[in-house]
């Protein structure tokens, strides 16, 4: 019996490649015998760098970025298997999981970090680039970004604007001087899983900005300072951002990547199978297990175990999603779809015992899980 393993990251506990150890553990405990296949996965947030360059036998490169509040850290670009993909993970330069919580400041916050690991990979020879843009700690429209490649933004007396929010309201026009020309032979695939517009009740700042540190009485000021950009670049590059499908993802980073990079989108988990050739490897299996931190109702919608749930149905391969937690109501819903649907958190565990001993709780319920199903 062939069981393939492929959950998505635990977010604030376990790595994908971790959660699939555990759920590995369990299942060998159950039955000594079944044959596992880890394949973990990611839908283009965190973890999805790691996920593709273990699935191709990749390899890291570290350099040194800024981090979104210009703080010098190590950051690491991934090289597929294939030796001329690069994979970009924005959230390991320009990332949320790099600031503590009092640190959280979106006027300043920048995603300059990030263009420097594309600077990085493109003196190194890469132009095929895959990057993801989950995580961000920003809500600078990419700006930072594209002035790490050489765009510089300026005010009505031909000076750099500042380098913050209000700084977007004084962009009067764009200067290409010192653009990244390499860029022009490149290839972007963003794998991102939101779609929402740059601007308006749907966009990166009403959605998105809160968590990263967006009042509330300050929405409508950085939605302004958004639009006033979107302006100059509809002017000048002829491409409207405000309401494109995705532009919005990152704090904008998607715009950018779409206006200046010629981006094209995927859905985060269906870029992912594919360069993983992941129908390949599971179609003969018996069983799939995937799984998550917390699934719910949005889990339906283009997150990691609905992909995996997608590509096992093509063989008929019943799928369990096993989850870090799972609220009854959504509970029902996903059991219309998925196999079995399990979560570790329930009347004996906490959701703060899940949390302390996440691998071992894992583990234990993926162990009663397969045993029930082989029984």
């Amino acid at each position: 019996m062939k069981v393939v393993i492929s959950p998505d990251s635990f977010k604030g506990t376990l790595t994908a490649l971790e959660a699939a150890q555990a759920i590995e553990q369990g299942v060998k405990r159950a039955n000594s015998e079944v044959e596992t296949l880890l394949l973990p996965v990611a839908d283009g947030g965190e973890g999805t760098m790691d996920a593709l360059v273990l699935a191709t036998n990749g390899y890291y490169v570290k350099t040194n970025v800024l981090d979104p509040l210009g703080r010098e850290i190590e950051a690491s670009f991934g090289v597929l298997g294939n030796q001329s993909t690069c994979v970009i993970e924005m959230a390991s330069a320009s990332g949320i999981i790099l600031l503590h919580n009092n640190e959280r400041n979106p006027k300043i916050a920048s995603s300059y970090g990030t263009g420097q690991l594309i600077k990085s990979a493109l003196d190194q020879g890469f132009r095929d680039f895959i990057i993801c843009i989950g995580g961000s700690a920003t809500n600078d429209a990419g700006v930072g970004m594209l002035r790490a490649l050489g765009l510089r933004l300026l005010d009505e007396n031909g000076h750099d604007v500042q380098k913050s929010i209000d700084g977007l309201y004084e962009v009067k026009s764009l200067d290409f001087l010192n653009w990244d020309t390499r860029l022009n032979d490149s290839k972007v695939a963003i794998a991102c899983d939101v779609d929402n517009p740059l601007v308006g009740e749907k966009g990166a700042t009403a959605i998105f900005g809160p968590q990263k540190g967006v009042k509330a009485d300050e929405i409508e000021y950085f939605d302004h300072a958004l639009i006033h950009w979107a302006n100059v670049v509809e002017r000048d590059l002829g491409i409207r951002l405000h309401d494109y499908q995705g532009a919005g993802a990152a704090g904008g980073m998607g715009g950018a990547l779409i206006a200046f990079l010629n981006g094209q989108f995927h859905q985060g988990i269906q870029l992912v199978l594919g360069v993983m050739n992941y129908r390949e490897k599971v179609q003969d299996a018996q069983f799939i297990m995937t799984g998550e931190g917390k699934s719910d109702r949005q889990t339906l919608h283009g997150k990691a175990p609905m992909g995996v749930l997608h590509c096992a149905k093509e063989f008929h391969i019943p799928t369990i999603l096993l989850s870090g937690s799972i609220d009854e109501l959504d509970k029902e819903m996903l059991a219309q779809h998925f196999h079995e649907v399990v979560s570790v958190v329930n009347e004996s565990v906490s959701p703060e015992m899940a949390m302390r001993e996440a691998s071992n709780y894992l583990s234990q319920r993926a162990y009663e899980t397969f045993y029930h199903l082989i029984d």
